[in-house]
């Protein structure tokens, strides 16, 4: 059966990850948007391995999941969710990846949370919807801001000018009680010059798994003023999100047992975190040959986790509270109380880039500077029983956390000839990360770390004829640990890493077709452990040496006019050189094993039926092969393969009155009712060994099921 699957995979390919534009340095004009995130973005001369998305493509799908749900599609992508229906905390991973380790911009803005390096689309509801185009590197691509890509990047580019005032009406349903309701507008220019556009969404689920309930507000207002060669935009953007928790998982006992129950029953288990962006870019063409592009940013992110706490330790919380007693009135130092761990946090951000552009030359000059500080803290809301001196929302923790980030680089393309361009990047970063304080552990946390590092990125590519070229390139990027890495182990290193590209691409009337290899050699690469910690967050170690090889193949085939076939796929070995883990008491070396959340295989494929400008529909399918959830090769972390498929129908509507259009999308996820399992972690502890003295290592595992056959569908009224 794997080999028939193998063997589709190989004869297709998806249409989201093709260039729709041949641009090489002689090429296409950008636009003054495209111009935020030129710097760093790649092009077809690019010796980068890369996919654009368009606005048009998200739309056909964009039905109230989060956006890393909607790019699943893409080469070396795996994503799960962890209500299980692409709603509420979702997660991706590229190239086996983690998203700490993945860069995030928004308009060349970094997204990624400084301290913890994550990325919460939660936080964002509905972004897609303001979304013009983005672009996925794989590997460590070009120099960007914020800290570095180690082995994916995500830059996204949000709404553009609409020179035509409209207005658009888009609402959807769907399983486990979805429903999301969106409201846009743009009054077009106004006396050529002035643009006002806006959106406002509303997002409810129940979620798959029992309980994990979404309730997410979003909205996303832009200015802008365009004149001659000036462009000027502001724009704010936000969401604030309510979801109950599911991140513990299940055990295989409880998946057999209900694979939807929930482990928690506290009605308020939730997280509630509210996050605001403030963006200005001022982008002028200085001259024929010159432009610069300037942008300041504003974050503000605050908001809790609350849990209810059955017998909790009372030393945990500072003699805030006082221990139960049993019933001979002896004090058995637990009680139960309800807690809340807050962050509240402030990020700015300053970024410059100047372009040049002559003949054979495409220069870029750019600097990014931020500062960042997180305010954590946890407060008891209620207790069973307080001491004398506790009050109700007294802290029982706080600490702070400040970073600062400034990074320049320097990139150049030139046009040797007419088949060679040349490429370099050299980027230079220095990373300041203090705190101060207690952890909600009440372990006094004091860092003082400062990071530079130089980031060497160099290349080619040859250009075979007009619409075929190869390309070789050598990237090099460091990465720093973020806060949970020095909780974890205070003694933590950056990690390191040397990639080496090498690929082909053509594009035909026809057949587009790319091929690109992968060397990712890593030194200390901090690798997910598969263990998490108390509110879910991942566990990561250094590996010592380590490394990613892979092939990704891309085609895009059409068969006739009415057809055509769209395949990705990833073959892979990520191994760790030697790994040493405690067995029994004793230091133990396991060898080469696998990477963890690193399948060897990923493959998509569509098939896509298209007799209309009106109607389209697409059969998407999707495998990925065993992974390893943690790094000794047990046989308890082992997430098991799966092939999932979804129908995706899009059918446009153009009345002669009232509406300009409306669209009909429909999406079918899961169509064969597939049970299966994305996500996980695994942990190993030390248990009372029958022999007395004497302990045993044991292991043990949290899965995070998906959901099985499930619908979507919505209404989009333009006029």
């Amino acid at each position: 059966m794997k080999k028939i699957v193998l063997a589709v995979f190989f004869l297709s390919n998806i249409i989201s990850s093709q260039e729709k534009i041949i641009d090489t340095l002689q090429g296409t004009k950008q636009n003054l948007d495209e111009v935020i995130v030129k710097g760093i973005r790649a092009k077809f001369s690019s010796p980068i391995s890369y996919s654009n998305v368009y606005k048009k493509e998200l739309g056909e799908k964009n039905l109230g999941q989060d956006l890393p749900i909607l790019l699943n599609f893409l080469p070396s992508v795996v994503t799960t969710s962890d209500a299980g229906a692409g709603i509420g905390y979702t997660g991706i991973r590229i190239r086996g990846v983690s998203p700490q380790s993945t860069n995030i911009t928004i308009n060349g803005i970094p997204f990624n949370d400084a301290e913890s390096m994550g990325t919460f689309w939660v936080n964002l509801p509905d972004f897609t919807s303001s979304i013009q185009n983005l672009q996925v590197q794989r590997g460590v691509g070009t120099s960007t801001n914020g800290s570095g890509a180690f082995g994916a990047s995500i830059n996204i580019l949000t709404d553009g000018i609409s020179e035509n005032p409209y207005a658009e009406i888009s609402s959807s349903f769907g399983s486990f009680n979805t429903r999301k309701n969106t409201v846009k507008f743009s009054t077009g220019k106004i006396n050529n010059y002035f643009e006002l556009s806006g959106r406002l969404s509303k997002i409810d689920s129940d979620g798959y798994v029992d309980r994990a309930y979404s309730d997410l507000k979003s909205y996303f207002i832009q200015g802008t003023y365009s004149k001659g060669s000036t462009l000027i935009k502001a724009l704010s953007f936000g969401g604030h999100e309510k979801t109950y928790q599911s991140w513990y998982g299940l055990t295989l006992d409880q998946i057999n047992e209900n694979r939807r129950q929930n482990p928690y029953t506290y009605e308020n288990e939730i997280d509630n975190y509210k996050q605001d962006h403030f963006q200005i870019h001022w982008n002028e063409k200085l001259n024929t040959f010159w432009s610069l592009n300037l942008g300041l940013n504003y974050t503000d992110g605050r908001g809790y986790f609350e849990q209810y706490r059955e017998g909790d330790d009372i030393e945990t919380y500072g003699g805030i509270v006082a221990s139960d007693t049993n019933s001979n009135g002896d004090k058995v130092g637990t009680t139960d109380l309800i807690r809340r761990r807050w962050l509240d946090n402030d990020f700015y951000v300053f970024n410059t880039s100047l372009n040049y552009v002559k003949n054979k030359i495409d220069l870029t000059f750019s600097s990014s500077y931020s500062s960042y500080t997180g305010d954590h803290y946890g407060e008891v809301i209620w207790a069973r029983t307080l001491s004398n001196n506790g009050k109700i929302r007294d802290r029982y923790y706080e600490g702070i956390g400040e970073k600062k980030d400034l990074s320049f680089f320097t990139k150049v393309l030139y046009s040797l000839n007419e088949k060679i361009e040349l490429y370099g990047d050299l980027q230079f970063r220095n990373v300041k990360y203090n705190t101060s304080g207690l952890t909600s552990d009440l372990v006094n946390m004091v860092i003082d770390q400062s990071h530079g590092f130089f980031n060497p990125k160099l290349g080619f590519s040859y250009k075979l004829k007009p619409n075929s070229l190869i390309y070789l390139s050598y990237a090099r990027a460091n990465r720093e640990p973020n806060r949970t890495d020095y909780e974890s182990n205070p003694d933590i290193q950056p990690e390191r890493l040397n990639d080496i590209e090498f690929g082909w691409r053509y594009r035909g009337q026809n057949l587009s077709l790319n091929l690109n290899s992968y060397f990712m050699l890593y030194d200390e690469q901090l690798i997910l452990t598969g263990e998490i910690d108390d509110v879910g967050n991942p566990k990561r170690t250094n590996s010592g040496s380590s490394y990613r090889i892979g092939l990704e193949i891309e085609n895009l085939l059409k068969i006739t006019d009415l057809f055509s076939l769209e395949t990705n796929m990833t073959l892979s070995s990520n191994k760790n050189k030697n790994i040493f883990s405690m067995v029994d008491g004793s230091l133990f070396n396991y060898g080469k094993t696998n990477i963890s959340f690193s399948p060897s295989f990923i493959g998509s494929n569509a098939i896509i039926y298209n007799p209309s400008e009106k109607l389209k529909l697409s059969f998407l399918s999707k495998f990925v092969g065993k992974q390893y959830m943690g790094n000794t090769d047990q046989p308890n972390s082992i997430l098991e393969s799966y092939f999932v498929n979804d129908l995706n129908m899009t059918y446009l509507l153009k009345p002669k009155r009232v509406f300009q259009s409306i669209a009909v999308n429909i999406l079918i996820n899961n169509i064969l009712n597939k049970e299966y399992i994305s996500n996980g972690y695994y942990y190993t502890y030390d248990d009372t060994w029958s022999i007395p003295g004497q302990t045993k290592t044991l292991d043990g595992a949290g899965y995070y099921p998906q959901a099985t056959r499930n619908f979507l569908a919505g209404l989009v009224f333009r006029f």
